[in-house]
Formats: structure tokens, sequence, C-alpha cells
């Protein structure tokens, strides 16, 4: 018997969650159902009565929501959030749920869960080109953005022992060679921009090979090979 009748993924929402709460009607989404967003999901932006309330408005999506971790975004077990979040097992990997809204899982970076036969291997965080504004303009910006050097060792190392094949990264950003230039944005210097995440995925994608990549980051709803990057749009895996 599967784990969840289907799943469905979707890229940033950033709090808001009006269009997707509509398609999610629209593609008749379930309680048996999950759905996967691709980072920057925006209950874990502010850390306080803000968040909960973008919470109470995300429960309008019937589901498990399985949230990967962007780069505008804490970490659940982040101090700021007052330790409302436990570490549990869930799928077969770590992840954190808060006991007020239990469906929303929020997946830990590194982990690899096994769901309705597949696995997927789960690669949060990205760099924020906005960084410096947000600075500037005393917007919440989060040091710890990106993956440290120990935690992409510690997935190098888990991706080295499964073998030689992943059925399905979860991904945040995407890998170098696939980044869509289209959205650079005009007035970013990229030569100051820090690809380091980008060039660590492409190390993941080249050591195996793979079914496919989900990730957001980008803004922009296209496929690329084998890799979908999400915006907007809502997929149901095959």
């Amino acid at each position: 018997m599967a784990d969840f009748n289907r799943i469905y993924l979707t890229g940033d929402k950033h709090a808001d969650f009006d269009d997707f709460i509509l398609q999610a009607r629209r593609y008749g989404i379930t309680e048996e159902d999950l759905v996967i967003i691709t980072g920057d999901v925006g209950i874990n932006f502010y850390g306080n009565w803000r968040d909960r309330v973008s919470k109470e408005t995300l429960c309008r999506v019937p589901g498990t929501i399985l949230c990967i971790r962007g780069n505008h975004e804490m970490r659940p077990m982040d101090p700021a959030l007052h330790g409302i979040y436990r570490e549990v097992d869930w799928m077969g990997g770590k992840a954190y749920v808060e006991d007020a809204y239990p469906r929303f899982i929020m997946a830990a970076d590194g982990a690899r869960y096994h769901i309705n036969g597949r696995d997927f291997l789960v690669i949060g965080g990205a760099y924020s080109v906005d960084k410096p504004y947000r600075l500037q303009m005393g917007w919440p910006w989060f040091w710890d953005e990106q993956l440290s050097e120990t935690e992409r060792m510690a997935i190098r190392e888990e991706v080295a022992a499964h073998g030689s094949h992943e059925d399905i990264i979860l991904a945040h950003t995407c890998p170098y060679d696939s980044r869509p230039v289209e959205c650079f944005l005009s007035g970013v210097d990229q030569s100051r921009v820090d690809n380091s995440m980008e060039h660590f995925l492409q190390e993941i994608v080249e050591s195996v090979s793979y079914n496919q990549l989900y990730c957001g980051h980008w803004h922009i709803d296209k496929q690329d090979a084998k890799i979908r990057f999400l915006f907007r749009d809502i997929v149901m895996l095959g």
C-alpha cells in the first residue's frame, strides 16, 4: 500500500498562498496526498506571530506538506523559533515537526525519505543574491542559508554509500550548469554571486545517475532535461 495517494510538487511561496490554495482545489488535492514545496515556503521567516498567521493560511491546503529549506527562511532548530520544532523520524529520515501543525513536515538537509516506493534525497539552501539590499533595509537574512562544508561532506558520504543512482533529488537551487541565465537579475553583479551551492549540486548530479531533480529558487517554471524548475506550477509525480 502506498504511503500517499498522490505526490505533488510546487515552488517558492514566500507566504503568499492565495493562488496555491486555489490550485490545490482545482487539482483536487486531498488529505491522502503529499505536497512538496521546494523551498522558501515562508512559514519560518519572522519567528513571531506573523509566521503563525502564514501557517494558519497554509492549513487551507489539504494533505501532508513537505517543506524543503530555502534561503529566505530559518532552519527549524534556529533559536529564534523558540524550540517550537522537534526532531522526528519521517519516512525513514530525519525531519522536524511542530505539534500545533503536524501536517507540515520540515525536511532535514541531507535526509533521504522513502515514499511510495521511491527514494527522495533532500539538499536545501542557496545564496541570497539580494543579501546586500536586505541588510541595508534591515530585512531578514539568515547567515546559515547555505550548507556548511561539514554538511556538504556528510551528503557526499551519504550519496556515495547509497550507490550510483538516485531516484528523486529535492533541492532548492539547481546544479551550476543548469542555471537559468534568463532569470539573472540585471542589477546584480554576477561576479560577486556565491555559486558554491550550485557547484555542489553539479558535483552531486555528476557523481550519480538520477531520474529527476526538482528545485525552486529561480522563480521560473520550466523543464530542462531531467531538472524541473518550479515556481507557480503544481506538478504530479507520475
